[in-house]
């Protein structure tokens, strides 16, 4: 049987999981407060009829399409990728994307801030002993991974580059993923590359690359430290929302011979 790794965050309200007034709002519902309700559809019956006196748990959320470890589908980056055509929407994404041999690169030495360049890349693929090939899902393992929910998380660990991001995608890479807040530097180290010498080009710039090369990345992803260099498959099929920029995604490793 294959081993199966979880490599996605609860949705958690009430922790430092995204920037304030990002975060997700949930409220939970139990069985005694719904069972009103429950018994509002039956006329006639009361709450004693039900067992126990039990409704059904439910729970409301109210969250962007971007809290939890989610797929984010090019129209998020753009209202065009592969040089001027229409951005993909997550229901768009081809399914076959989500679901490929994965590759992870540690980068959890580098610096909060940093920004991964092309030539980082190569040297962490030769380091292990992998050539990309196309349709791989390369997931970064930053230090942000091992923070989510902190205080400091939005703020940990690297980013990818727009001239590294692209060096994947002419590889044939088309979904990418980190454990940080986001695909890029986190923005407060952006924001200071920015009022230093006021080039807008740093700006979301591993976002941006996609209206070169249609992509998608997963964000949020968790536990990136139990998986191997190679040798796994990655599924992370989104939820399905019509003409959304992003999807949430229950992301797991599969690793074949892993488990009993």
């Amino acid at each position: 049987m294959p081993e199966i790794i979880d490599l996605s965050v609860a949705l958690t309200a009430g922790i430092a999981s995204d920037p304030p007034g990002y975060e997700p709002k949930i409220t939970y519902i139990d069985h005694q407060q719904s069972a009103d309700d429950v018994v509002a559809f039956f006329p006639g019956a009361s709450t004693e009829d039900l067992p126990d006196g039990e409704g059904w748990a439910i729970e409301k959320i109210e969250a962007s399409t971007h809290t939890g470890t989610h797929l984010d589908a090019p129209y998020h980056f753009a209202t065009t990728m592969d040089d001027g055509q229409r951005a993909i929407t997550i229901d768009e994404v081809p399914l076959e994307w989500c679901f490929q041999d994965g590759v992870k690169l540690d980068f959890r030495h580098f610096d909060d801030g940093y920004v991964v360049t092309p030539d980082d890349i190569d040297a962490e693929l030769e380091r292990i002993g992998y050539k990309i090939k196309p349709l791989d899902i390369v997931v970064i393992n930053t230090s942000a991974g091992v923070r989510y929910g902190a205080e400091d998380y939005v703020s940990k660990g690297c980013g990818i580059g727009r001239e590294a991001t692209l060096h994947l995608l002419r590889q044939g890479v088309r979904v990418t993923g980190t454990d940080a807040w986001s695909w890029d530097a986190p923005f407060v180290f952006t924001a200071a590359r920015f009022a230093e010498d006021g080039d807008p080009s740093v700006i979301w710039e591993g976002h941006k690359a996609g209206r070169e090369i249609g992509y998608c990345h997963i964000e949020k992803l968790h536990n990136l430290e139990s998986l191997p260099p190679f040798g796994f498959r990655i599924s992370c099929f989104p939820v399905k929302i019509d003409a959304a920029s992003a999807g949430w995604t229950r992301a797991v490793a599969i690793v074949e011979g892993g488990g009993e």
